[in-house]
């Protein structure tokens, strides 16, 4: 599995002829790493006497930062299956008729798999940098270039899971499922986008 490699053979692996894992695995990582990063911050930011209240805010996120974590490194290896599971689809047989239909069907089921998962990376890369926005500036003033790193890496994870959806979705006949898939990704690119903007302010107001 991707996610069990070292740092050094999974990028060994992007860098590969192979064009599997792609851009798609990549962003679910970048998404992996704002979330633990974020964790990171939440968790270094513990001090009561110096933080009051807030420390319950900061560790609420922290948790459910480190959910989102565990969720995005699965989907680092669920893009590189969903592609592959493509891959076959196209690979089926059209000797005749029945064959034709039967590898249509599996494509359309693969392709909205695959439009699906860079989906379920996107929405959680998005709930990264909207944690982001709770915490900035609230924890431990030493680690805010790391929240600041969090949050390119977050958005890095939101646009490049875009990207995905938005290319496999070549793959669908059903024009009320593309309607509605693209419909969320140009939700998500503009809200991904607004809230990028304002946490880099806010981040850079407090370096």
């Amino acid at each position: 599995m991707l996610k069990e490699l070292t740092v050094e053979e999974f990028v060994r692996e992007v860098a590969s002829s192979s064009p599997a894992p792609g851009g798609g695995s990549v962003a679910a990582l970048a998404g992996a790493q704002a979330a633990g990063l974020l964790s990171m911050y939440c968790n270094l930011s513990q001090n009561r006497n110096k933080l009051g209240d807030v420390v319950d805010m900061l560790q609420a996120a922290g948790e459910e930062a480190r959910y989102l974590k565990t969720k995005l490194i699965e989907a680092i290896d669920e893009d590189t299956l969903a592609f592959n599971q493509v891959m076959e689809a196209y690979r089926l047989p059209r000797e005749n008729p029945e064959d034709k239909k039967k590898r249509s069907e599996a494509i359309q089921a693969a392709g909205k798999n695959a439009s699906e998962v860079p989906l379920h990376t996107a929405r959680g890369s998005l709930r990264v940098l909207s944690l982001v926005e709770e915490v900035a500036a609230k924890g431990n003033p030493s680690a805010i270039t790391d929240l600041g790193v969090a949050n390119l890496q977050a958005y890095a994870g939101v646009v490049g899971a875009c990207y995905n959806v938005r290319i496999n979705l070549g793959m669908l006949t059903d024009k009320s499922v593309v309607e509605e898939y693209e419909s969320e990704v140009k939700s998500l690119m503009d809200e991904g986008k607004n809230l990028f903007d304002k946490n880099r302010q806010a981040i850079e107001r407090a370096i």
